[in-house]
């Protein structure tokens, strides 16, 4: 069963010449995890912002669950969990009162909805914060806090902007962990944004590229690596006060001081690691394309 159905869509802000999205056609299973990944101005909040009913394309349709979004200003809500990147929405509430209202409007009545408040509390183990303000807390507890209120009263889809925004390694497999637990055993329709492609190769079933508006590709992360795991992925750390040197021919990618990525042809591999000077360096490590990889590799080609 498709969850979203969306057709030729594109988005224009007033007085701007370029679309955000132009000509996007996308289609979601019921229970999919989705990923969408793109460089900061792709598009990909536009797009879940639309989805969400947020807003109004300029041209082309969203259905969700075979009803035009735009039919009905209540029906997207009543569907979709959505949690954007930054919110002000409930800062005069506690952390508890935003979770229980979100649930009672989303039809649980009260009893019902308190039971889903402590539920949620407990799930992303915010139960200390439940009489504090929103306000009064902090960048990451707010992330836990939106994730809960996006899935009070289970709702069907879950729509995530930016989910693991501000939160250290435990919490953001924390996040992973329960994402992938609510697919698993509610059959929950899952579509994040992330920049994180390293961590969301753990969760995701089928990825979306975004660059200047368009899905630059689109399918299954292995249907996908397959187009650039000819290349392997060697990594190499050292004191940035030293570098290492390398083999005539390489070229060299800087991720962090101290830190370079080459990518090298699967038959020169051994010839090139023979070559290098591990005394100069802290570690070294070579692996197979990931889902960074793809990342870089269509965003960095141009679009007609």
């Amino acid at each position: 069963m498709l969850v979203y159905d969306i057709i030729n869509l594109t988005k224009f802000y007033p007085g701007q010449t370029s679309p955000a999205n132009r000509d996007i056609n996308l289609q979601i299973e019921a229970g999919e995890i989705f990923g969408l990944l793109g460089d900061n101005g792709a598009g990909k909040t536009t797009l879940v912002r639309q989805m969400a009913n947020l807003l109004t394309p300029t041209t082309g349709s969203i259905r969700l669950f075979d009803q035009l979004v735009s039919s009905d200003p209540l029906y997207a809500p009543r569907h979709v969990g959505y949690m954007p990147q930054d919110s002000l929405a409930g800062n005069n509430l506690t952390v508890g009162e935003w979770i229980f209202f979100t649930a009672h409007l989303r039809g649980l009545n009260r009893p019902d909805a308190r039971h889903e408040c402590a539920r949620l509390l407990e799930l992303w183990q915010i139960g200390e914060l439940r009489n504090k303000t929103n306000r009064h807390i902090s960048g990451g507890q707010k992330r836990l806090l939106q994730l809960a209120v996006a899935m009070a009263g289970s709702p069907p889809v879950l729509i995530l902007d930016e989910p693991t925004n501000n939160l250290d390694p435990q919490r953001r497999k924390q996040v992973w962990d329960n994402l992938r637990s609510m697919n698993h055993d509610q059959g929950t329709t899952v579509i994040f944004i992330t920049h994180d492609a390293i961590e969301a190769e753990k969760i995701i079933q089928r990825v979306g590229i975004m660059r200047q508006g368009k899905l630059a590709a689109m399918g299954k992360p292995a249907e996908l690596k397959a187009q650039v795991d000819r290349k392997l992925r060697l990594e190499l750390f050292f004191s940035p006060d030293t570098p290492p040197h390398l083999p005539p021919g390489l070229t060299r990618l800087s991720l962090d001081a101290g830190r370079w990525l080459v990518y090298l042809d699967r038959d020169e591999a051994g010839e090139v690691l023979n070559t290098l000077n591990l005394d100069e360096m802290d570690d070294f490590r070579l692996y197979s394309a990931t889902l960074e990889d793809l990342y870089m590799h269509y965003i960095a080609e141009d679009i007609s």
